[in-house]
């Protein structure tokens, strides 16, 4: 019974860990490999305040617990 109980007290701290908020920064790197790994050359990635996204098509993350946003824009040539 203890294991039992240890093994679910362990998988809720493992759930709470992987949904805690991230950095900016840190997000908005992961989301530009992802990007750069389809081949994509011109766009801009911009962190913002939520008061200040004008098109909510253009989001691709939020961050800092959900404060920010992170906005994609593809640049044409």
């Amino acid at each position: 019974m203890i294991r039992v109980t240890l093994a679910v007290l362990a998988s809720l701290l493992a759930t709470a860990a992987l949904a805690a908020p991230k950095p900016c920064e840190e997000l908005k790197a992961e989301i530009e490999a992802k990007i750069q790994a389809r081949g994509v050359s011109s766009y801009t990635l911009e962190i913002v305040p939520n008061a200040e996204v004008s098109d909510p098509n253009m989001i691709v993350g939020s961050c800092d617990g959900g404060t920010k946003k992170i906005v994609y824009q593809k640049n044409d040539r």
